[in-house]
């Protein structure tokens, strides 16, 4: 399990921030600092693997925050969140090498392919001790053009071909909670996907009127 970081004055984004990530069972939160000194002092004593980091905050902002995590090299991906949008907080973020950047009020469902950005991260390299152009391409996909980026914006490859997987595996009928449960992805990003799948006639759609209670979708493969 992947322990993360919080770094958020905020005390109500923060429990939101704290959802989002519990919505997944493959993350953890490890502790919720309310500012950078806070967030330094924690990580000189545990290591995490991603933070989630604040980019306007009291006593250190996040980008002094996030040039003394570089500074000390401190171990851990970090996806930057902010109210603000302008070309030089953002300009200043990705010079030091942050995984996402995030704009408030953002949804679960784009806080999740965040998190599964970074596990693509984490695997490939994991699964390779020598990078090939394919496995570096990946890595950089933002500025690099590879056969599979014709999916759509919100479409990541892993999480896709997850949901193929599943349905490979499970030729019967299947409810969204269902899959999620067993995926460990939150419910918001399998109805994300299977809307796209249906698209794609991979897979169709059926109201299920045996439920006992309100119809629900279910979900087939082709």
């Amino acid at each position: 399990m992947y322990k993360v970081l919080i770094v958020e004055d905020d005390p109500m984004v923060a429990m939101i921030n704290q959802h989002y990530v519990e919505q997944n069972k493959e993350f953890s939160v490890s502790s919720v600092c309310k500012n950078g000194m806070e967030a330094l002092d924690f990580l000189q004593k545990e290591a995490v693997d991603l933070i989630v980091l604040d980019v306007f905050m009291p006593q250190m902002d996040g980008i002094e925050t996030l040039k003394h995590i570089r500074q000390k090299k401190f171990q851990a991906e970090v996806v930057m969140v902010t109210a603000a949008n302008d070309t030089a907080t953002l300009e200043a973020t990705m010079n030091l090498g942050v995984l996402d950047y995030l704009i408030k009020p953002f949804t679960l469902e784009r806080f999740q392919i965040s998190l599964e950005k970074f596990i693509e991260r984490i695997t490939t390299l994991k699964q390779n001790t020598t990078l090939d152009q394919s496995c570096i391409d990946s890595l950089f996909s933002k500025s690099v053009k590879s056969h599979r980026d014709d999916l759509p914006k919100g479409i990541q490859k892993r999480t896709l071909e997850s949901l193929m997987q599943y349905f490979n595996e499970n030729p019967g009928w299947q409810a969204v909670d269902t899959i999620a449960e067993k995926l460990g992805i939150s419910i918001v990003t399998v109805r994300h996907y299977v809307s796209y799948m249906v698209q794609e006639k991979v897979i169709r759609e059926e109201i299920n009127y045996k439920t006992g209670g309100r119809p629900s979708m279910v979900y087939k493969k082709n």
